[in-house]
């Protein structure tokens, strides 16, 4: 009896869509790159359901003829490629032939298209790579796909598909990825009904980095340019007051396309090495060109990764190419401090939404862009800068501590070192490395990390506070707008109570942009976009899950990023408060993260280091 069997071309064509079509983000991706290689310069996405539902793609380029419609979704059909030499020379973004039959597979679609110098259009509609109807339209030169109901036929891949907003989110970076890649194409995307973002086509880079990642990101970015060993690198590359906690910013391209490589990014990275802190990542859009013989982007259908020829002349080149680009520019933070007209500020304690919309309109003034991108618009002049608040104070007062009911503190000695009797004897030695306060007591010395006590009292503080439902926040006037990524509205969205619930307020502002009302009232004072961001890319780098207090714990701890840090200046009135409090906790001699608050040293240790005693 035989046992192997020749399977029959649906299941074949299920099994080949499973390697190209993982979710609606690859849909998306194949689709867009097929309108760019049929020449298209405006390209137009809307998605609904997260895309699992609904896809529409409608581009301006070449169209497809009648008789090739059927043919496109045959497997292994593809204009891009002859025979096995052209793969050598691959410059199109597609060239596989195994997209159009893969997402017909497993989805209903439909095609209207019409080739720029015929009169009529063509419609055609496939479901489950079986034809159902063909007929002559009037429709405008281009091309339209759509795409619904994405793996009907196939459940069980259904079932592991994310939530919509999860999986709008990933065809969403996917829509980045491409619009970067491409910035000589108008490119609109448009989620639920929401246009999120609309790029120019005018092929300038630094206002797609204005559009896609905001203002800010704009203004910190350097330009780079170099070429050796017949590879060129162009682009721009973030100054480290921007660099991120996570790997996600790092935007490099090459011929055109995005991808991922382990050599890359590790270049970019030893590029910055003397000027990004440890555990920062940079941001960039950098774009590599080189001959496609020496690089191999066959690798996997999605041809997200590849392989290079001369992996360390690419290392090399990368590397030399981001230090000398970083070296030329002085690495120096520059604040500028405006003050704005008085009637641009809202009322203290009113709502900020109608200023801070008039915020955003300016912003999105397209001479607000030219002054970002170092142009001038004769007879204009730019619009004010959103003000800056300078004012940072880390005082712990007495009102705001918040006593925690302890048990009996464990004993380090005989004398308990924290109480309330000891701490009254403290003698203040003083500060040294601007870190770590001395203090005597009998016959001790002992020694306290300013960060981790701070840090220890700020978490518990926060901790109680939730508990409790009693949260303390600070309305920002105006309010803060922040341009995320996909991914990171995503996370905002999915942690949005819990945000709530250790005081921050927030708002979708339309496209991938938020509005930050309010604030922790303890995190007043830092750098709130700063620490917002840096507490999103802890949450997106490591899913937090669990019980409402794990999630909210991880936030609290996560929240301490703004404890008084070393080498910050504290008052010795200051250091008796931050002393107080940590008498009320239970465990007051470890931070949050297990480092000890407090060390000691006896006297009689310290004479036996001078050989006083033996």
């Amino acid at each position: 009896m035989s046992i192997i069997h020749v399977l029959n071309d649906e299941t074949i064509n299920k099994i080949a869509a499973g390697e190209v079509v993982e979710r609606p983000a690859n849909v998306v991706k194949e689709l867009v790159e097929n309108a760019i290689d049929a020449g298209a310069d405006s390209i137009t996405v809307e998605i609904k359901d997260g895309g699992i539902g609904f896809i529409r793609v409608t581009d301006n380029g070449a169209g497809i003829s009648a008789e090739d419609i059927p043919k496109a979704f045959l497997r292994h059909a593809t204009s891009k490629i002859d025979s096995i030499d052209d793969l050598n020379t691959i410059r199109s973004m597609g060239f596989r032939g195994e997209a159009l039959s893969s997402i017909a597979a497993v989805a209903q679609v439909e095609l209207m298209t019409k080739v720029r110098d015929e009169i009529i259009g063509q419609f055609y509609a496939i479901e489950g790579s079986k034809e159902v109807e063909r007929k002559e339209i009037g429709v405008p030169g281009g091309t339209t796909i759509i795409i619904r109901n994405l793996f009907f036929n196939t459940p069980a891949r259904l079932k592991f598909l994310k939530s919509a907003s999860t999986e709008g989110s990933y065809v969403g970076e996917v829509m980045h990825h491409l619009a970067l890649a491409n910035p000589s194409v108008s490119i609109k995307f448009i989620n639920g009904g929401s246009v999120r973002f609309h790029t120019s086509g005018s092929g300038d880079v630094k206002e797609l980095i204005y559009r896609l990642f905001g203002k800010e990101s704009a203004e910190a970015v350097i330009p780079m340019n170099n070429e050796t060993a017949g590879i060129k690198i162009s682009g721009f590359l973030g100054k480290p007051e921007i660099a991120r906690n996570t790997r996600n910013f790092e935007n490099y391209f090459l011929n055109g396309r995005y991808v991922k490589n382990d050599i890359v990014s590790k270049a970019l990275e030893d590029g910055y090495k003397e000027y990004m802190m440890q555990h920062k990542f940079p941001f960039c859009v950098m774009y590599i060109e080189m001959d496609p013989k020496n690089a191999d982007i066959n690798v996997h259908p999605g041809k997200l990764q590849v392989r290079f020829k001369d992996e360390e002349l690419v290392s090399d080149v990368v590397s030399s190419a981001v230090s000398s680009t970083l070296r030329v520019k002085e690495m120096i933070p520059e604040t500028v401090f405006e003050k704005p007209a008085e009637e641009e500020l809202p009322a203290p304690n009113t709502e900020p939404f109608e200023q801070e919309r008039k915020q955003v309109q300016w912003k999105e003034n397209s001479i607000d862009i030219n002054r970002i991108l170092g142009k001038t618009v004769p007879g204009k002049e730019p619009y004010p800068e959103t003000p800056v608040n300078t004012e940072t104070k880390n005082v712990i007062k007495r009102s705001d501590a918040i006593i925690v009911n302890t048990a009996v503190q464990m004993e380090m000695f005989e004398d308990r070192l924290l109480s309330t009797e000891a701490v009254s004897e403290y003698e203040i030695v003083g500060q040294i490395f601007d870190t770590f306060w001395l203090f005597t007591y009998k016959d001790k010395l002992l020694m306290m990390d300013q960060h981790a006590a701070h840090e220890k009292v700020k978490y518990e503080r926060l901790v109680a506070q939730m508990k409790n439902k009693s949260v303390a926040k600070q309305m920002l006037a105006p309010a803060i707008v922040i341009t995320l990524s996909p991914s990171e509205l995503a996370t905002v969205k999915e942690y949005i109570d819990n945000f709530k619930e250790i005081g921050y307020e927030i708002d979708e502002f339309g496209g991938f942009d938020i509005s930050l009302r309010a604030v922790p009232m303890d995190l007043y004072g830092k750098e709130p976009k700063e620490l917002f961001l840096d507490i999103l890319d802890e949450l997106s780098e490591g899913r937090v899950s669990g019980i409402p207090e794990v999630i909210n714990a991880k936030l609290a701890s996560m929240a301490c990023k703004a404890a008084v840090k070393g080498n910050m200046s504290m008052s010795e009135p200051e250091v008796k408060e931050l002393l107080k409090e940590l008498l009320t906790l239970d465990n007051p001699y470890n931070c949050p993260h297990g480092r000890p608050t407090i060390i000691t040293m006896t006297r009689t240790e310290i004479e036996k280091r001078f050989k006083r005693i033996v």
